[in-house]
């Protein structure tokens, strides 16, 4: 079995102090322009990225950087339909697509047969719109660290490439998993990149028992050799 030096920290979520964690909202007058497309039906039922399950009979979406909980007004550029939509997800991860809608608002747009359209998106409530909701913002983490050689293989669930975003989900974790897993921190030029990993596990057989209980949590993890 190969062995290779990485750096570990190991994170566990008493919410109490260390990594200072202040969210900002975004502008009130924030517009955008460009593509929707809206979840696909093997998605009903499974965790976003802000740890609610997604659902095609709610109106929620999922967009790159607006914070969770916004709510926005979309507008199909085609017909002028409009919809509000709770942002709650991570994505589209399609180039040149701006907004992910669940089917519902799919349907309240009136683009499900055609499966993407053209859209303006603006805020029209904003979660972090005040100083004292700002306030409110702030999380605390009480974090214990240690670093360690790995070997064999592990699942890895997600990676981040903000602190921040990786502690959130950290504190979403099942029960299970909160007791089994680790953080791998790497580096790309100046960026580094937060990997959430589970177990230490001495052969790939057991490794694969383990992510197929996984699965219902994190249906896109995988197996990484370290």
């Amino acid at each position: 079995m190969k062995k290779i030096h990485k750096v570990f920290f190991f994170v566990f979520t008493s919410l109490v102090f260390l990594s200072h964690i202040k969210t900002h909202g975004q502008e009130e007058k924030f517009t955008q322009t460009g593509y929707a497309s809206f979840y696909a039906d093997k998605f009903e039922g499974r965790l976003t990225a802000s740890g609610e399950k997604y659902y095609h009979a709610k109106s929620t979406a999922a967009h790159k950087t607006l914070k969770f909980g916004t709510i926005v007004k979309v507008t199909n550029l085609g017909n002028n339909k409009t919809t509000a939509v709770r942002i709650n997800d991570r994505g589209p991860h399609v180039e040149g697509r701006i907004i992910d809608l669940s089917k519902s608002a799919a349907k309240k747009l009136g683009f499900i047969n055609k499966g993407i359209t053209k859209v303006k998106i603006e805020i029209i409530d904003n979660p972090f719109d005040t100083p004292e909701e700002k306030e409110k913002s702030e999380v605390f983490y009480k974090i214990n660290m240690t670093k360690t050689d790995a070997s064999g293989f592990g699942i890895q669930l997600a990676s981040y490439g903000k602190l921040s975003n990786l502690l959130n989900k950290i504190d979403q974790l099942p029960g299970p998993v909160k007791k089994d897993f680790h953080v791998q921190v790497a580096e790309k030029g100046t960026h580094k990149i937060y990997r959430l990993i589970c177990g230490f596990y001495r052969d790939r057989a057991t490794a694969e028992r383990q992510k197929a209980k996984l699965k219902n949590y994190f249906p896109d993890c995988f197996i990484t050799e370290y």
